[in-house]
């Protein structure tokens, strides 16, 4: 296919790696068919018409989540031997496969067996690979370019459940027509990445000719950055204080994140909000996050990494904490929105973050050593919100939760080192 990109890029007039972010950004999208806000949308007709309680729903994307943690490392490995497409292809091909069969489970261990895969593959293998890829092609504009990535993602955040949805209301909203929106979503996984992924994925610039190189240099013009061209080897990193405490960040950062996204869409419904109003709130977030990531993305190439990742982070626990103002459509509406905001910096700014501090070379591997603890945040995050309601009747205590982990989470990045020795 290297004959395929270099026709590409000779009748181009910008940069190949805007096509990488491209092919990129689309297994972004679709991988949000096992995206949280997806489920959350069939947490409460899979419920009704199955008998199963939302917890036991909820539970195949904590298992998916601390399976992911031993998954990852062999991602990264695999990422970094054999190159992105390779593992994008195949997760993307899995991934429709897994989506359609969910239309015929009627066991919870046949849904968590097949919701479980796509999980995995959501937190784990395209997760590495989309912005593995895109660091190896950038380093000027690397937040820019992950930025687009986390567009790529809020779209796919914002309009897969609000198409599982419409499905559902077109087919009457039977008690099963979650069943053929399940299939019409996988169908789609296929349709919007694999063809692009095939055809126009290069794992590394060197491997083809370019001849604008500037995106490969680092831009001194950032303020207080922490971005270097230089590279250093998983032994170094994990010697280093950065990698531990960045780590366990992600941990506590993706707690929130899928505590509050599993469980938002009942939570509305809860509130007294229709399940379409619900669904729409989850759009709305997604458009945030689209904003935030790049808002962020930007951010990240103009001032310290680190710096911006504490911004988001502390406004992560505030806008977790608004939750408990909703009272109707507008402030479910504009809460939903200010939360994607932060969401939508958490898709960015971590790989930029690892990527300045750690370099590009053997991001792959580190990042497969990273992704376990933001795959356990999910895991316990989803778990913890869903235990809160069935033992309280409610989810409102689970967001001053929220809020006192993210104050903890910000002071950890305070205390994380700026640098290390190569």
């Amino acid at each position: 296919m290297k004959q395929i990109a270099k026709l590409i890029q000779k009748n181009i007039p910008f940069y190949y790696g805007w096509i990488i972010v491209a092919g990129s950004g689309s297994t972004m999208f679709v991988r949000n068919s096992a995206a949280t806000l997806t489920i959350a949308v069939f947490v409460y007709p899979m419920s009704e018409d199955l008998g199963w309680s939302r917890t036991l729903i909820v539970g195949a994307s904590s298992l998916a989540g601390i399976i992911s943690i031993f998954i990852s490392p062999l991602s990264g490995y695999i990422i970094q031997r054999f190159g992105s497409k390779i593992i994008l292809l195949f997760s993307v091909a899995l991934l429709g496969i897994t989506t359609i069969l969910i239309s015929r489970t009627f066991t919870p261990i046949t849904f968590y067996i097949l919701f479980g895969i796509g999980r995995i593959i959501f937190s784990s293998t395209i997760q590495i690979g989309a912005s593995t890829v895109v660091t190896q092609w950038f380093i000027n504009n690397r937040g820019k370019a992950i930025g687009i990535l986390g567009l790529m993602h809020s779209l796919g955040m914002g309009l897969f459940p609000l198409f599982a949805q419409v499905i559902m209301n077109l087919d009457g909203n039977n008690i099963d027509s979650w069943r053929l929106s399940w299939v019409c979503i996988g169908i789609s996984v296929w349709l919007l990445s694999f063809p692009l992924v095939f055809f126009t994925m290069i794992n590394n610039p060197k491997d083809i000719v370019e001849k604008n190189n500037e995106y490969l240099k680092t831009k001194q013009s950032i303020k207080n950055s922490i971005r270097s061209e230089k590279s250093v080897s998983l032994k170094s990193a994990f010697k280093s204080k950065s990698f531990w405490i960045l780590s366990f960040v992600g941990f506590l950062t993706y707690f929130i994140h899928t505590g509050v996204n599993l469980h938002q869409a009942a939570y509305l419904i809860d509130k007294g909000l229709s399940p379409i109003i619900a669904a729409f709130a989850l759009s709305l977030m997604a458009i945030g996050t689209g904003f935030g990531s790049i808002i962020t993305g930007w951010a990240t190439d103009r001032f310290n990494s680190k710096k911006v990742y504490f911004i988001a982070t502390l406004w992560l626990g505030i806008s977790s904490l608004l939750f408990l103002l909703v009272n109707s459509i507008f402030t479910a509406y504009l809460i939903a929105f200010l939360f994607g905001i932060t969401l939508g910096g958490l898709l960015v700014i971590p790989p930029v973050v690892l990527s300045d501090i750690f370099g590009k070379d053997n991001i792959g591997t580190i990042r497969g050593y990273t992704e376990p603890f933001v795959s356990a945040g999910q895991a316990a995050g989803g778990l913890s919100a869903g235990l809160i309601y069935d033992f309280s009747g409610s989810y409102e205590f689970s967001f001053p939760l929220f809020a006192i982990i993210a104050i903890f989470a910000c002071v950890l990045i305070i205390l994380s080192p700026k640098k290390i020795n190569a």
